[in-house]
């Protein structure tokens, strides 16, 4: 098997877990289509470790797991090389085994297995002594190493832990054949100067072989990921574990762009260089805000819409002059050279796939297909189509058609005027048989939600909502975002149309069908409407 990793000091190793820790943000829910894409994207960038996801957590993320491993971990890419992909574990013989199984057909795989040390979670939520968490670590480390040859260990809740028991952890996972020692900031409590002292004093007390590799994984409850992420690395930490745009519980966890820029610009500093393709940053951050649901804020560094804009007249008379005034890094470096070649029906399929790739999507020639087929049925409707309108077109139509719809939108209807707005919505069911119903709302979107609640058996909750223009043309598609709730289950919901009433009936439908995908995958009930509910 292929060497894990190549150890250097000069190396820094990105191991990226957006389609496992970044899938936890809140309404975090991709289908295997959308998740391989995002594979493909990570690969291509360059990163080290893809985190796949959390095996044993449900069938569903099994499947996913085992897809990626299946297709992205066997295919190399033009240096020859092929990312790991991991599997998250609890210590448990059943979780160990399902990582295995699910990434054990990638060309070079892990199993990664957590379990906390901090006082907090070992009385609260383990219910274990020390001693029983150094006997898991030595169980599930010893069961991971004889199925592999790549076991990373983490210490779940690292920054709140007992510095001497950490060290004894770590030692027992060294001993146990552990190959990568992980330290988490979980609940994003640290500061970088205290941080650093703690990283730098795991790596001189536990004394791993030279080939053990120390990492780390901060949260960003405080607004500190990406400090504390760096501040390990001055520490002597070569593996930084970050996700695309930040994504992850609570406030997320450290964002992949910015790191990967930090230690690319400051290699004064930091003394040490990833293998990532800056270029792409731009366009994988585009993808996975896109299918992820979760729009990036116009100020975020790196990847923003602002991030390379200048209003201040001051600001702009210095770049013009020399860009280096106010820019530290090129647009171009990150792939947002905001260059936009507008495809029109006149275009042919090979420009319009060399497109698609540009914007980060690998799709099958049958795929590619639909989508020109889709496209060139959009160029009817619109003179000149933007990078934003095939992107969400593609996220929309192609990514996330699965087969387990149950309703699909057949006509919907609008009425406005003095009174309150009237919708009539008939919807196409998965059995071949249609349902409608009417209802009057405060505008044309609340009247139509209103409809689509009478016509089905749930009545979910909108938890958000988001509609925007793919680009600033008077023809611009809608895209339109939700986040539904029935009882324990969320589910987001994405569409777009040149109609924004369509895009946003649209949107709510594919949230109401994804949570039955969801409820169905965990084994759980949805709230269903009482009968006679509206009668």
């Amino acid at each position: 098997m292929e060497r894990m990793i190549s150890l250097g000091k000069d190396r820094i190793f990105i191991f990226d877990t957006t389609l496992r820790d970044g899938e936890q943000a809140a309404g975090g829910n991709l289908n295997v289509t959308e998740k391989l894409q995002i594979a493909r994207q990570l690969s291509r960038l360059g990163v080290d470790v893809i985190e796949a996801g959390f095996p044993a957590s449900s069938p569903g993320d099994f499947a996913c797991v085992s897809a990626i491993a299946e297709s992205i971990g066997k295919k190399a890419r033009p240096d020859g090389s092929t990312p790991i992909i991991a599997g998250l574990s609890r210590t448990t013989e059943q979780d160990v085994r399902a990582a295995y199984d699910a990434v054990k057909e990638a060309k070079r795989h892990r199993i990664h297995i957590f379990i906390a040390t901090s006082p907090i979670h070992m009385e609260h939520k383990l219910h274990m002594t020390p001693e029983d968490v150094l006997k898991e670590i030595r169980f599930s480390v010893s069961l991971a190493k004889g199925l592999v040859d790549d076991v990373e260990f983490s210490a779940e809740d690292a920054s709140r832990s007992e510095l001497p028991f950490v060290i004894e952890a770590f030692k027992t996972a060294v001993e146990s054949g552990a190959t990568t020692l992980n330290i988490p900031d979980t609940v994003g409590y640290a500061t970088p100067e205290e941080f650093q002292s703690f990283c730098h004093a795991i790596i001189e007390g536990v004394k791993a072989p030279a080939s053990v590799v120390y990492s780390v994984h901060c949260h960003n409850d405080l607004g500190l990921a990406v400090s504390n992420s760096l501040a390990a690395v001055l520490a002597g930490v070569r593996q930084v574990e970050c996700t695309i745009n930040g994504l992850g519980e609570r406030a997320g966890n450290a964002s992949l762009e910015e790191i990967a820029m930090a230690v690319k610009m400051r290699i004064d500093r930091y003394g040490a260089k990833t293998n990532l393709d800056t270029t792409k940053l731009q366009a994988t951050s585009a993808l996975v805000s896109r299918l992820s649901g979760v729009i990036v804020p116009p100020n975020k560094a790196i990847v923003g819409a602002n991030a390379f804009a200048h209003q201040a007249g001051i600001h702009q008379h210095g770049v013009l002059m020399n860009p280096l005034t106010y820019e530290i890094m090129k647009p171009e470096d990150v792939g947002a050279s905001g260059t936009e070649l507008v495809l029109g029906k006149h275009s042919g399929r090979h420009a319009f796939r060399d497109r698609i790739e540009h914007l980060g999507y690998v799709l099958t020639d049958d795929q590619v297909q639909t989508a020109f087929q889709l496209f060139k049925k959009l160029c009817d409707s619109k003179k000149g189509i933007s990078d934003e309108d095939i992107a969400a077109m593609i996220a929309d139509e192609i990514l996330s058609v699965t087969t387990e719809n149950l309703y699909d939108l057949k006509h919907c209807s609008v009425k406005t005027g003095d009174g309150p707005t009237l919708a009539v919505i008939t919807l196409s069911c998965g059995d071949g048989g249609e349902i409608s119903d009417a209802a009057t709302g405060n505008g044309p979107i609340d009247a139509a939600y209103r409809a689509i609640r009478r016509a089905i058996d749930l009545e979910p909750e909108l938890l958000t909502f988001n509609i925007k223009a793919t680009s600033d043309r008077s023809d611009a598609l809608g895209e339109t975002t939700v986040l539904l709730r029935s009882g324990e289950v969320t589910a987001p919901g994405r569409a777009v149309s040149t109609d924004v009433i369509e895009s946003a009936v649209k949107a709510f439908i594919s949230g109401v069908n994804r949570l039955h995908v969801i409820a169905e995958a965990r084994k759980v009930e949805l709230v269903k409407k009482p009968k006679n509910h509206y009668e």
